[in-house]
């Protein structure tokens, strides 16, 4: 069916274009263009309500998950996409294939990919040109895709980036008369302006936000720091949906961790162990530098004198300074040096984006002799096992607008793996200082954690031995509970 409706999503894309262009061109001419522009509203208002009613039987239980951006790097929303095929809807999932989904996702026959590119623009012309047509075109390409599928009951889209997907899902929205439902992770103008300052830019994208925002049937929103931001100062009510880690974020069986040590010694040397060992042991054992297994009887044992294993994840992009970690780092160094007893130390920053290259450049500089890092980029599946492998995270997440959470943070927890993480506004929604993670404002204090977290182990007492056990304890309600609880209503609602 959705082939069918392609001849009319690509003539009320040309109908957009058309009108602009008559709209333009009469008022460039002098001609009286009150006619003209009445007769091409005209048409492009007759086509658009001949596709708001082509609904059928089965509209009801189709809904868009919209994200202008990597689907296999949006994990709450393949949630939503998931939950909703649970509860039996068809779920379009519309946005860019760079990195693959969850296997789950993937496999689900109600779920289907419907993936876009992101659009460069052209390349020559000042940099707000180049930015307009960009966007220009990536607005008639989601048009495109959204008006050719078949008809939905919800477009439920991802902000940010909002632009021009925002605009772009609710046009078609009202066109079809499907509901739109934002789900608000964050504030796209706030980002934005991590890069490029207070321009007029971001000015312009704070309006399109402030503007379009509201104009949704119904909201979501991650925290209760932005629930009551986006009621005070947009009008806006919504539904704070807050992040739960999917089923497979859980403590990970020994012989797991094994195996995936194993697999990644292969290509990241911090993984292996000592090769006088592999060849004294060569024909009995087979090591890595965290776990040791019995080829006799294939018991698997972590190492006694096996070094901490301390994970962080990142998008390495501008809202996470990850000099503050290798400064720690270097302080924790100059703690050994110094003679404390503690344990050597690899720490693992797993992830994509832009500043990696930079980052690793000054990873390579270091100089550290009981600290190794390594940057591997892993697969969906590995990554919740190797979460569950590890002894401590560290999160460097500051958000831009104070007002959303870090979803590697809720993973983590997930794991039953406490959390050293960077101080913002509302992160006492999550991280409990002293209870199931530490807080820390810079390099000095988090190397001064580390340190007091880490001299006992791999005594599972202390003060990490407890943060984990509180995490053990006090697990709260899963995804699908507070899915069920929060958001199925809105989807149901008449």
């Amino acid at each position: 069916m959705a082939t069918r409706c392609t001849s009319p999503a690509s003539l009320a894309v040309f109908a957009v274009i058309s009108s602009v262009l008559i709209a333009f061109f009469v008022t460039g001419s002098g001609v009286a263009c009150p006619v003209v522009s009445l007769a091409a509203v005209t048409g492009l208002v007759s086509l658009l309500w001949w596709l708001r009613w082509r609904r059928d039987d089965r509209t009801d239980r189709r809904v868009c998950v919209l994200v202008l951006g990597d689907l296999g790097r949006s994990p709450r929303m393949q949630y939503h996409a998931l939950s909703l095929s649970k509860h039996g809807y068809h779920v379009t999932f519309v946005g860019f294939l760079e990195t693959k989904p969850r296997e789950d996702v993937l496999r689900e026959e109600k779920i289907k990919m419907e993936p876009i590119t992101e659009v460069r623009g052209v390349r020559v012309g000042p940099k707000v040109f180049r930015y307009v047509t960009k966007v220009i075109l990536q607005s008639l390409q989601l048009l495109h895709v959204l008006l050719k599928m078949e008809t939905q009951s919800h477009i439920l889209m991802q902000n940010p980036p909002g632009l021009p997907g925002m605009a772009v899902a609710w046009l078609v929205c009202v066109v079809r008369g499907s509901s739109f439902v934002i789900d608000w992770h964050n504030y796209g103008f706030t980002v934005m302006a991590l890069s490029l300052g207070e321009t007029p830019l971001v000015r312009l994208a704070r309006w399109y936000e402030h503007v379009f925002g509201p104009l949704a049937a119904h909201h979501l929103c991650v925290t209760t720091a932005m629930k009551d931001d986006l009621q005070n100062n947009w009008g806006i009510r919504a539904t704070t949906l807050y992040d739960r880690p999917a089923s497979v974020f859980r403590e990970t069986p020994v012989k797991l961790q094994h195996e995936l040590f194993f697999r990644l010694a292969n290509t990241h040397p911090q993984f292996q162990s000592s090769r006088c060992e592999d060849e004294e042991e060569e024909e009995e054992e087979e090591r890595t530098v965290f776990s040791v297994r019995d080829l006799t009887d294939d018991t698997v044992t972590l190492r006694a004198e096996r070094p901490v294993l301390l994970l962080s994840s990142t998008s390495w992009t501008e809202d996470e300074d990850f000099s503050v970690l290798l400064e720690a780092l270097e302080e924790y160094e100059g703690f050994i040096k110094g003679g404390a007893s503690l344990p050597s130390l690899v720490c693992v920053i797993t992830g994509k984006g832009p500043q990696k290259d930079h980052y690793r450049k000054l990873i390579d500089s270091l100089h550290l002799e009981h600290v190794e890092i390594c940057t591997p980029w892993l697969e969906a599946e590995d990554y919740p096992v190797l979460l569950g492998s590890a002894d401590l995270g560290v999160c460097l997440h500051k958000s831009s607008s104070g007002l959303d959470l870090p979803m590697k943070v809720v993973d983590m927890f997930g794991c039953c793996l406490p959390v050293c993480a960077i101080h913002f506004n509302c992160l006492h929604e999550l991280v409990k200082h002293e209870e199931n993670g530490l807080i820390f404002r810079d390099s000095q204090e988090l190397a001064e954690q580390l340190k007091s977290l880490l001299s006992q182990f791999p005594s599972s007492g202390g003060r990490l031995g407890a943060f984990r056990t509180n995490l053990q304890t006090s697990r709260g309600q899963n995804w699908d509970d507070n899915w069920d609880q929060n958001v199925l209503p809105l989807i149901t609602a008449p």
